[in-house]
């Protein structure tokens, strides 16, 4: 066996060669993009290279490097996985050049597989049907004539690569003219392969795939039959095996088939043989050969109870056992679905960022291939795929209940993915009844419980009410809403707990697309609310249709910050036992950052269409007062006094810069006691350290600052009074130029007031009955904008 085996992949393929090489005792070095440096496949690695910064093209295609780490660490096998190399006939001589095994293929069997039409004429000689089609073609005039022997629809195909690259549906001789040139360019970018042939193309057509494994000896054994028929784009998107609903025989003849193919040539290691299924005539036709492991391998194993990348290495290494004193069955029925970071709700584009949060479940008889854990990024280089998931059951419909169980329970925050399509699809008809076809998902409409972010306006973050609480002592503060009675009135108006999940909007406010219908109600420092252009009022329960857009403009009166809360709330994850946003320790809410354009937040589904509820709050006066604490660093010991006569009789200044760190205070200058802080520092400002309390007015120097929620928990600057709790809401409303003035209370009276603030706020909330009726509401709803 080897000693040390490279991996030239990434991601999950790569994840899943280390897992056997772990149980064959096999050394596994690992070589890397910059762009993965996070990726599991390096921490689970005995070793781990770098293949320098970027796509690619100078990672993980580069022969020269992977070659040159190979030798320099001492590897004496490389398993390229799928994808990349994998299918590279130059890369398997070169390694064999180099005294490196190749785990695959010869290279001989990579040319002769690895185009289409050569791949078409040994099969044409070895009586396994083909879909009517014809040589490479070296003419658009060609092509059209071949299409009208042919007949409509054709498929214009790339003879090289494979992926649903450089494939085109032609239903007339327009339509091939349109697209000859793309296709063939495409194979030109993809594959330096600008050949093109063409295919009849079968209506409804079921896609089909023998795994097979060769010995290279010319013992070839077949591993039954995945049905890998839905697809998006030509792009495989659930694969299970055995194929369902198949005619009886049907998959021995396929199997039969494929064996045939591989003995031709002697076929070593693993492969799959594809073919297109015509559920119209029952026959099947020959499609390609992949002369890799398949990203679908996964089904395979667990129905047939083996393991291909052990084989593989076994087979390379020389240690496979006969393939003839093997005895295997399938049992059961295994369903795969790729978890990819894309947004079906924006066309499938991908979603490159940061995981902030990963959580997949652990069950029986579930196999989740995956590269990530939170804090990995998704490049913008690669396939976007994060995980496969694979559930094996007895029967067919309890491993589709119980994998569409699994993309339920798994969750994943930062970007983007197809969890929920993915979901819809396995409850679908075609897949649900076990008649899937290669086009079946165009009849899809993917419905999503989310808004979309056209502009994020100026500083608009997710809260919830009372924050991150009981990390204060170790400097994580509670983050939450500067405006606590904003943010609960809103919940408490939509039925919501009071400290359901918001945005908070701080003097401008974003441009919201809604993909689904939602209940929301804005609350705060008066902003102008439109909806689909139109004026709606604030403090009000507002159903907001499918398709609609949300505009809340700049705030233009009293108040710094308004808050958007939602029926059900925002589905962010807990970070700290809180969904608060903070963004100086860059974790919490939506990425723990502030929101941008292109954003997607998630939305519980809306059961509760009541809308109209009313509330009056309470208006911002010119002059605000806080009342506050007296201490703990006052007269005589601190400050003269005198000053702190002037500092209660001063109507003080909100300075510009201010945040939700702090808001800085425009007023007199402090008369200190003391000259300096002694040991503490120069400034009579200066003290040993001191713990701070969310409110607490820290002098910084000669300038007074009230500590916000997303403020220092220990500092060494003097504190002469605290904002009680019932008044911190006000802070969230302090812009540059207000002005307030500091009202002390003693202990009990700001106990009460905190204790009793419900009876407070209660009267200003008029719940009132829903103004619209339900066949109002019904109308609103069918006024919606569709989704495209």
């Amino acid at each position: 066996m080897f000693e040390k085996l490279l991996i030239a992949n990434r991601g999950a393929i790569a994840c899943r060669i280390l897992r056997t090489l772990r149980e064959l005792s096999v050394k596994g070095v690992a070589v890397y993009s910059e762009a993965d440096a996070a990726s599991l496949h390096i921490q689970q690695a005995d070793e781990a290279y770098s293949l320098g910064e970027g796509a690619a093209a100078g990672t993980y295609l580069s022969v020269e490097k992977i070659l040159a780490t190979a030798k320099a660490c001492g590897a004496t096998a490389i398993h390229p996985g799928y994808g990349f190399l994998s299918e590279n006939a130059a890369f398997a001589e070169a390694c064999e050049t180099a005294g490196i095994a190749f785990v695959g293929p010869t290279p001989e069997q990579l040319r002769v597989f690895g185009l289409k039409h050569t791949a078409r004429a040994l099969a044409r000689q070895h009586n396994i049907p083909l879909l009517e089609g014809t040589e490479l073609l070296n003419s658009l005039d060609a092509a059209l004539l071949a299409g009208e022997t042919v007949g409509y629809p054709i498929m214009l195909k790339s003879t090289a690569g494979g992926g649903g690259i450089g494939m085109r549906v032609c239903h007339s001789a327009d339509e091939l003219r349109d697209c000859f040139e793309a296709v063939k360019r495409l194979g030109q970018n993809n594959f330096s392969d600008a050949g093109v042939f063409i295919e009849k193309y079968i209506q409804h057509a079921r896609h089909l795939e023998v795994q097979v494994f060769g010995d290279g000896g010319g013992e070839v054994i077949a591993l039954g039959v995945r049905d890998c028929s839905v697809q998006r784009r030509n792009q495989k998107v659930l694969e299970e095996t055995p194929a369902p609903n198949l005619p009886d025989g049907m998959a021995d003849e396929l199997c039969r088939a494929a064996i045939t193919l591989a003995k031709a040539v002697d076929y070593r290691s693993a492969g799959t043989v594809e073919f297109i299924f015509d559920s119209a005539d029952g026959r099947f036709y020959f499609l390609e050969v992949n002369t890799r492991l398949q990203v679908e391998h996964g089904v395979t194993e667990q129905v047939w109870g083996v393991d291909l990348v052990r084989w593989m290495v076994q087979l390379a290494a020389g240690e496979m056992p006969p393939l003839r004193e093997l005895q295997l069955k399938p049992h059961g029925h295994a369903i795969q679905a790729r978890l990819y970071a894309e947004d079906p709700g924006r066309e499938f584009q991908p979603s490159p960022g940061l995981l902030t949060y990963v959580d997949f479940p652990v069950a029986e008889g579930l196999r989740i291939d995956t590269w990530v854990e939170a804090g990995c990024e998704i490049p913008p280089y690669f396939d976007p795929m994060i995980a496969k998931l694979i559930t094996w059951a007895p029967t067919r419909e309890q491993a589709r209940l119980d994998l569409h169980q699994a993309l339920s329970n798994s969750q994943l925050y930062g970007v983007e993915t197809n969890r929920d399509y993915l979901r819809q699809i396995l409850l679908a008809i075609p897949f649900a009844s076990g008649h899937p076809w290669t086009r079946c998902l165009e009849d899809l409409v993917y419905h999503a419980n989310t808004f979309e972010v056209l502009s994020a306006g100026t500083q608009t973050s997710v809260q919830d009410y009372p924050g991150r609480l009981g990390y204060w002592a170790v400097g994580v503060p509670p983050s939450g809403p500067m405006d606590s009675r904003a943010l609960r009135l809103g919940n408490r108006l939509l039925g919501n707990a009071e400290g359901t999940a918001a945005l908070e909007i701080t003097m401008s406010g974003p441009l919201l697309r809604f993909n689904c219908a939602a209940v929301v109600a804005v609350t705060g420092a008066d902003i102008v609310l439109r909806l689909n252009d139109e004026a709606v009022p604030m403090n009000t329960a507002l159903l907001i249709p499918a398709g609609a857009t949300l505009n809340l403009g700049t705030i233009a009166g009293a108040g710094a910050r308004s808050y958007l809360c939602v029926r059900g709330g925002l589905q962010v994850p807990d970070y700290l036992g809180s969904k608060s946003t903070f963004t100086l320790g860059q974790f919490g809410g939506h990425g723990g950052r502030a929101l941008r354009a292109g954003d997607v937040l998630h939305l519980l589904p809306l059961e509760d269409l009541s809308c109209g509820n009313t509330l009056v709050p309470e208006p911002l006066g010119e002059v605000r007062t806080l009342r506050v604490i007296y201490g703990p660093h006052g007269a005589p010991e601190y400050f003269k006094p005198e000053y702190i006569e002037t500092f209660f009789a001063t109507q003080w200044e909100v300075h510009f810069n201010s945040s939700r760190t702090g808001v800085r205070l425009i007023g007199p200058k402090p008369l200190w006691a003391r000259t300096d802080g002694g040991e503490a520092g120069l400034h009579p400002s200066n003290i040993h350290d001191n713990p701070y309390a969310i409110g607490a007015v820290d002098f910084t120097g000669d300038m007074p600052v009230i500590l916000g929620p997303d403020g220092p928990s220990l500092g060494g600057f003097v504190c002469p009074v605290t904002v009680i709790e019932a008044d911190l809401w006000q802070l969230g409303q302090l812009k540059a130029g207000d002005k307030i003035c500091f009202t002390p209370v003693d202990i009990k009276t700001a106990r009460d007031l905190a204790l009793n603030w419900d009876q407070v706020w209660e009267p200003g909330l008029l719940a009132m009955q829903a103004t619209r009726s339900d066949r109002q509401t019904e109308a609103m709803l069918s006024r919606a904008s569709p989704l495209p």
